[in-house]
Parts: structure tokens; sequence; C-alpha cells
């Protein structure tokens, strides 16, 4: 479905001999099928768009936040209980939604990975062997699980422990949940040692950074995890990446932040990167935003607007960007376990249920930064990258959050089960 689902299926690309298959594709189902996949797509990504618009817009993105909401993770008690949504999803299914994707799996009987529910469920309804699940965010509603759980079959990917027992609250037995952290790219991690995230860390640490604070306090710590000392970049321009949503719901932010990072791009302290995905129109806004801010010779160098074709060529030149990426500006979408590759993030106004569980996540485990006034950005970055509290937030999410995602999957299906490990880094 949308660019959450997509990203974290690109990374697992690799282990099937057809690629990704996306539900509701024309070249993966029948015309009907796909007309009513588009037309739901259609619908999410214009609600997603509407709670700017004074007078209807917040009502009608609350009918779209009351079907996804989540409730309060405590007290802890018994969700099992199936939802409204399940039995939406229910009725889909049986009236024949999905039956191009069941068609393909029974000529070709393979594992299924499904990176959204739907396609899980649609299997799960043909009792497919094999079925399993990849959670997306830092909790989820119960449609994700099958209104009858402890018939179902469904096995769970979970991102982070907050993933795991939400799924035991909503009934799903253990034995079905495997705790592996989301499905970063293999490129940007380098193998099971780590050694692509550990040498990019160790050169982001020293841009963001500049007067040594950060490495005076854990120089030590940083020599223990990454094998040297971060050495401070006085001179080091650092890389804003604002990546906007699928749904290109938050451009004026991005367009807010160019203005503010103007007298810092000038100045080359910083570089900005616009991402508009495979958004034409987000891209055009954008450069025309860099000449009427008066930065057109800027652009190719201390500002560039990322644009691509196809969604999957675009999910290659965004994982290569972040291995140069030194601060991540976004909303709390799936891109939020990108902060395991040791990138602090700018969170920008969550949008919706799941945005705001997974702002709490980034808080909690102190490896974001709410957004500030991006119209002052250069003036309260700098700040933030004298103090060293960047890097700080850099450090956290790399010790804090699961990196090997892709591998613990491949463990998965290649054994049956996961070896439970102890070291930190290797969870």
């Amino acid at each position: 479905m949308g660019f959450g689902h997509q990203r974290a299926a690109h990374s697992l690309s690799h282990l099937s001999p057809t690629g990704v298959l996306t539900a509701g594709a024309h070249d993966d189902t029948d015309p009907d099928e796909a007309r009513f996949w588009q037309r739901l797509r259609w619908s999410y990504e214009a609600l997603s768009r509407t709670r700017g618009i004074p007078l209807i817009g917040p009502p009608l993105f609350g009918a779209l936040d009351s079907l996804l909401k989540i409730p309060a993770f405590y007290p802890l008690r018994d969700l099992s209980h199936p939802s409204p949504n399940n039995a939406i999803v229910d009725h889909l299914v049986r009236k024949g939604l999905g039956r191009s994707l069941l068609a393909r799996f029974h000529a070709q009987p393979l594992p299924l990975v499904s990176t959204f529910y739907a396609s899980a469920h649609i299997a799960d309804f043909a009792r497919l062997e094999r079925n399993y699940c990849v959670i997306c965010d830092a909790d989820l509603n119960r449609v994700w699980v099958a209104s009858r759980g402890e018939r179902s079959n469904i096995q769970y990917f979970a991102p982070c422990g907050r993933v795991m027992r939400r799924l035991r609250q909503y009934g799903v037995p253990d034995e079905r949940i495997f705790l592996t952290g989301f499905t970063l790219p293999r490129e940007n991690v380098g193998g099971l040692d780590m050694p692509v995230l550990k040498r990019d860390l160790l050169g982001r640490l020293g841009r963001l950074d500049p007067r040594g604070r950060f490495a005076s306090v854990y120089g030590s710590t940083v020599r223990d995890l990454l094998g040297d000392r971060p050495q401070p970049d006085p001179n080091g321009r650092v890389t804003v990446t604002f990546a906007v949503g699928g749904a290109a719901a938050q451009v004026d932010i991005a367009l807010q932040l160019l203005l503010g990072l103007a007298p810092g791009i000038r100045a080359r302290r910083f570089r900005l990167v616009m991402v508009a995905g495979t958004h034409r129109a987000v891209a055009l806004a954008f450069r025309e935003a860099v000449l009427r801010a008066g930065l057109a010779a800027e652009l190719g160098d201390g500002i560039e607007v990322v644009l691509e074709h196809d969604k999957r060529t675009y999910f290659d030149r965004f994982n290569a960007l972040m291995r140069e990426t030194d601060l991540l500006w976004t909303k709390p979408s799936e891109l939020s376990f990108y902060s395991a590759l040791g990138i602090p993030i700018v969170a920008a106004t969550p949008l919706g249920s799941q945005e705001e569980k997974n702002l709490r996540w980034l808080m909690d485990k102190g490896c974001a930064l709410p957004q500030y006034t991006p119209a002052h950005a250069t003036e309260w970055l700098t700040d933030r990258l004298k103090d060293g509290s960047l890097a700080e937030r850099a450090l956290a999410g790399f010790i804090k959050n699961r990196k090997l995602g892709v591998y613990k999957v491949e463990e998965v299906l290649a054994t049956g089960r996961m070896e439970r490990e102890t070291h930190p880094l290797r969870r």
C-alpha cells in the first residue's frame, strides 16, 4: 500500500525470485480488483491531506484516524476481541479481495512475507502455510491480528518490544512472534558485525560534535562500540535530509525549513536534501521555493532535490542518501526505525494515531528531537551541535534500537526459529 509498507518490503526483495508483489498493482492483480485497491489508496491519501483544510478538514481526518486508533497501552489488559475493522476486512476477503494474490501462491507455494495486514489476512483466510507479517510501526491497531486470533497461523516480525507486548494483548501467542527489529536495508548495515553502519556512524558523530563536548564524555564508549573514538569536525558540513511522506502531507514544513536553513546553507555549515520521493508536483514545489528564496546557486551542492520515477529506484537512492545524512527530519513514520542506524531524528508533528505512538517510542528511546520552529532552524540546530546533544541522540538510537531485522527475518525463513542474542548490539 503506502510508502512505509513498500519500504519495509523493498529491504527483503532479495529473498524472492519474483521480487515484491504489490497488492492492487496492475501487474500483479486482475483489473477489477486493481481498481478496487486503487480506490482504497486514493481515499487514504486524500484523507491524509485533509487535516489542514478549514472546517471540513479536521472531521474528515478524524474519521480516518478513528478507524486506525490504537488504544492506550496501560493498563495491561486483554484486547483480543476483534474490532469493527476486522469485520470490514473479513467481509472484503470473503467477497474476493486478494484473489489474484491467492492464485499466485497456489501456483507457486512459497512463504509469504507481508508488510500490510490485508495480504496476511487474505493468506490466513485461505490457510496458506508459512504466512509472515512485518509490522511497520512502533505500535499497531487490532486489525493487524486476525479476528479469531487463536485459529490464525500468521507469524509476526516485530520491530520493537512494544509491538511484541501489544501483539500479546491482541491474543497472539509468543510462538508466533519474532522480535526481529525493522527491516533496515542491508547496504546500510553491512552484515551481522555492522561494519558499514559503524563506519558511517563514526564519521557522523564527528560532524554532529564540532566542539568535542560529546566526545569528552562518551569518547571511550564510542571506541568500545565502534572501534575508534569520534574525531570532532569543526569544519564539517552537516547534511539535513527532509523526507516527506508518501502522501506528501507535509510539504509546507519543508518550505519553511528551506528558509530557516538558508543562512547556514550559504555559510556552508549545513546542506539540505529535500526528498520528494516519486511525487513530481512536490519536487516542482521544492525547486520553485529554492528559486524564490534566492538559493538557485546552491542547487546541486548546498541543496539537493531528490525525485525518482519509480519506488524501487527511489528506495535504493534513499538508502544511499542515509549513509551521508547527519540528521533526518521527517514525520514519525516507519522512518523512525532508521534511528537504529545512528541517525538522530527531528520529528515533525505526527499525523494520526500511528505516528503519535511512533513519536512516543522515539522520545522514550532518547533518539529524537521534537520539531522546533522550522523558520529558525539554523539557530537552534547550531546550538544543538555546539552542546553535542544531536550526537547523543545518534548514539542512543544505535545502542537502543534493533539493527539486524533483515538478517533475523532471513534466519526465521531458513530455520523456522530465531536464536536469542545476549549482546545488546546484535539483538
